[in-house]
């Protein structure tokens, strides 16, 4: 297991290499960004020295290899470099040092801040949500993926299938505005809630940042809508599958009650494409909550996205991509290690 665990990160190493390829071509490859820092009032000498800060007077070979060094976790630096960029880290060497540090992302065109520290502010809203929108999807859509399926042909299985079509078919942007606009709007002095809102409200008397769930809400039921039913019809039909197999018709001819044998033996043999969906799935709400979050100004990393893109502030860009990309990867790694728990048939 540990070998292919290993197997899975080189692979995982891989395709974040890939990304970062396209990544740097894509936002960096082309044009020159020295006019977007300096602004419309720069003269030349300025325009120079932003070029050479941003490594811009340098071919593209050697601007993609100065990338690599700064986002790779392992580099090499100049101690000047070290300082100048305050990377962190262990360093080792003298004047020329090897590293094993936190990759730098470089600094937003538009606040001069470091992206790291842009992003890292933003990360907290962005898994708050994913979190709330995945754990509804399960809590609900696991329970009625297996009653669908031990009632096969009901009104709860017919109820269930046409419910998560409709949630499949439904785009989160869609029902972000449906949703924003009836609860938020319409039915607001019912509800409570509000069209938009953050996960944090500034105190008028002490100035601080005090935690909002009630914002929490709307979100995450439409960020929740399609994962939840994508894992009831994955349930369904892995339940579908399991309840006719051999072993469970012997836990009943044993005269186990029918609870142990649909949610002890049954389920457990059937969640290995249920963990595929919610691993997956996870790592796409933390990608893929851009425009929910723009919708509901749930300050998290796809709306900091979105405003870079819109101010065509690059780094921020680029820095989330990665960011994204290394979610997926590693969330691919939980999801084999998953695999081993719940099927030990997978370990062999």
């Amino acid at each position: 297991m540990l070998g292919y665990i290993f197997r899975k990160a080189i692979y995982g190493i891989l395709v974040m290499a890939g990304v970062v390829l396209l990544v740097f071509f894509l936002f960096q490859g082309f044009g020159d960004p020295s006019r977007l820092v300096m602004g419309q009032s720069g003269d030349q000498k300025t325009q120079e020295n932003i070029r050479r800060e941003l490594y811009l007077d340098q071919p593209k070979w050697k601007q993609f290899l100065l990338y690599v060094n700064d986002v790779s976790p392992l580099a090499i630096h100049s101690r000047e470099e070290i300082a100048s960029k305050k990377l962190k880290g262990f360093f080792v060497g003298g004047e020329t040092k090897l590293a094993l540090k936190v990759p730098y992302l470089r600094r937003s065109y538009q606040t001069k801040r470091a992206v790291t520290g842009v992003l890292m502010e933003a990360l907290p809203g962005t898994l708050m949500l994913t979190l709330a929108a995945m754990a509804l999807a399960v809590v609900i859509g696991i329970p009625l993926g297996v009653v669908a399926a031990v009632r096969q042909n009901s009104w709860l299985d017919t109820g269930a299938i046409f419910s998560s079509i409709v949630g499949i078919s439904a785009p989160s942007f869609f029902m972000g505005i449906i949703i924003a606009y009836v609860f938020g709007f319409v039915f607001t002095k019912y509800t409570g809630l509000h069209i938009t809102g953050n996960w944090f409200d500034i105190d008028p008397v002490t100035g601080q940042r005090v935690l909002t769930l009630k914002n929490l809400i709307l979100p995450a039921i439409t960020l929740g809508i399609r994962p939840l039913a994508i894992i009831t019809q994955l349930t369904r039909s892995a339940m579908l599958d399991v309840l006719d197999q051999d072993y469970i018709r012997t836990a009943y001819a044993k005269g186990l009650h029918k609870r142990t044998v649909i949610w002890k033996h049954g389920l457990k043999n059937a969640l290995n494409p249920v963990i595929t969906a919610v691993t997956g799935w996870f790592a796409e709400l933390l990608a893929g909550a851009f425009f929910v979050e723009y919708i509901f100004g749930w300050q998290g990393i796809g709306k900091v996205t979105v405003d870079a893109l819109e101010k065509l502030d690059y780094p921020v860009v680029m820095g989330s991509v990665l960011i994204s990309a290394a979610f997926f990867v590693i969330m691919n790694i939980v999801a084999d290690v998953l695999y081993g728990v719940f099927d030990p048939r997978v370990r062999i």
